[in-house]
């Protein structure tokens, strides 16, 4: 589940040579509780203003020129896409002092995907966000977690019942909507204490249209509103229906759920309207199940390439054990490594600022770029190799809290990591051991949109395993 993700596009095409890399950028950090003042620090290295121009003649994606942005001038570096200048951060140091330390100077601006999320809190600032997650915070942590571990099980069950029908049949399955159908159902099931019905999938598929429309959507909110009318309509219909059943003391199967938890908040705060629960539901709806199920469908997607990925985490333990769920629990973080759910993390310098040595000036937009620092060679050895043991074997990973951060870090991190983790890690233990899909074609390109996803259909049948 991720609060976090960054709107754009930044494509990746499998098979393509590495990411280029750099060494991280020489420089202290300001020392912390001092004021930096402007010309504290080195001048930032700018990229000369040729290269973005024949990238955008060439008509190249973004993840391109911030490749070479980065290859070119380091883990640090200015260049201009319009009148302000852009920083791009993938500097294990820098991203910490951005993210973690210092989040009062380098804030959220307006979310791109506010047509679909309105006020919820990934979309929230200030004031509003700082109470929204205080709210949602206990739920995906201790107790609240626990009370949503036998939903995500029944969740997992249920889609591990379907995979032994295709595997009977030999149905031809798609892996990506499977994915996406058991992470709605598992989030659908916590907000609502229900199961989720065919009719409530369908209808809720606008979402997934939604959210796959945003980077192509106009600048201006009513114009963008517009334009996924239809589909915005759909959703608020499903919305209605969930929040008046919750008021209306309606309890499914699984007992109340995170749905309960806002419409009780309103009896308290006169902020929670039905406008701002519908907001946080579609929110969490988005953030529940977007990200899951496109880690869970690349993770598929890399273990038809490394078999010997997929046999290692089962020879680890028994059935059930802690060592197989550490080793699953590998799998998930390598396939995030390479593909992170808060892909880009945009933010606005409030205030002008020293940066690893480097001085940057209030009104100067940043890019915090995971899906770069996790292919960086000075970070991660091979970087384009898939090896879950960087996540089990002691010292075989990077140890900044800056070099792997698939969900964000600091204050606005994502407050599900506990709540995705553990569906993932629970479907891949249902699966795993039974079902191996043979993919009868794979996508050759990735979209970035507020998730990083195959671009494509991922057609397969069931085999059974090789171990």
């Amino acid at each position: 589940m991720d609060t976090e993700a960054g709107p754009g596009s930044l494509p990746h095409v499998p098979g393509t040579p590495p990411v280029p890399g750099a060494s991280p950028v020489p420089g202290t950090p300001h020392p912390p509780g001092t004021p930096p003042g402007p010309g504290a620090g080195r001048p930032l290295p700018e990229v000369e203003a040729g290269l973005v121009e024949r990238w955008r003649a060439e008509g190249g994606e973004l993840v391109e020129l911030l490749s070479q942005v980065r290859e070119r001038s380091g883990g640090v570096a200015a260049f201009r896409l319009g009148s302000a200048p852009t920083v791009l951060v993938t500097d294990p140091q820098a991203v910490q002092h951005v993210l973690a330390r210092h989040p009062e100077r380098y804030v959220k601006r307006s979310h791109r995907a506010r047509a679909l999320l309105g006020g919820g809190v990934m979309a929230a600032t200030g004031e509003a966000w700082r109470r929204q997650r205080r709210l949602l915070q206990s739920q995906f942590t201790g107790t609240g977690m626990r009370r949503y571990e036998q939903r995500i099980t029944e969740a997992a069950r249920t889609t591990a019942r379907r995979w032994d029908r295709y595997a009977r049949t030999g149905e031809v399955l798609d892996v990506g909507q499977e994915m996406r159908r058991f992470a709605l159902d598992a989030i659908w099931r916590s907000l609502t204490g229900h199961p989720l019905d065919d009719g409530t999938g369908r209808e809720l598929a606008a979402v997934e249209a939604v959210a796959t429309a945003l980077p192509t959507l106009p600048a201006d909110a009513t114009e963008a509103r517009d334009a996924v009318a239809g589909e915005l309509a759909r959703i608020d219909a499903v919305a209605r229906y969930a929040i008046e059943a919750a008021r209306n003391g309606a309890v499914g199967p699984d007992g109340p759920g995170l749905l309960h938890v806002l419409v009780d908040a309103a009896t308290e705060r006169p902020e929670y309207t039905d406008q701002l629960i519908r907001d946080e539901l579609v929110t969490l709806l988005v953030a529940g199940h977007e990200t899951t199920a496109s880690t869970l469908t690349w993770l598929h997607l890399l273990l038809d390439r490394n078999p010997e990925a997929r046999e290692q985490a089962l020879a680890a333990g028994g059935e059930g054990s802690a060592e197989r769920g550490r080793a699953i629990q590998a799998l998930v973080h390598e396939t995030l490594r390479f593909y992170p759910s808060a892909w880009v993390l945009p933010r606005y310098a409030a205030q002008d600022d020293t940066l690893v040595g480097y001085t940057v000036e209030a009104g100067t937009d940043i890019l915090v770029c995971p899906y770069l620092t996790h292919r960086d060679p000075e970070l991660w050895p091979d970087p384009e190799r898939f090896d879950p043991r960087r996540f089990t074997t002691p010292d075989n990973r990077p140890t900044h809290p800056g070099a792997y951060f698939p969900f964000g870090i600091g204050p606005r991190a994502c407050l599900g990591l506990q709540f995705a983790l553990r569906e993932s890690t629970v479907l891949l233990e249902h699966l795993l051991p039974t079902h191996t899909p043979v993919f009868r074609s794979t996508p050759t390109k990735t979209t970035y949109g507020i998730t990083v996803r195959p671009d494509g259909p991922t057609p397969a049948t069931l085999a059974p395993p090789t171990t």
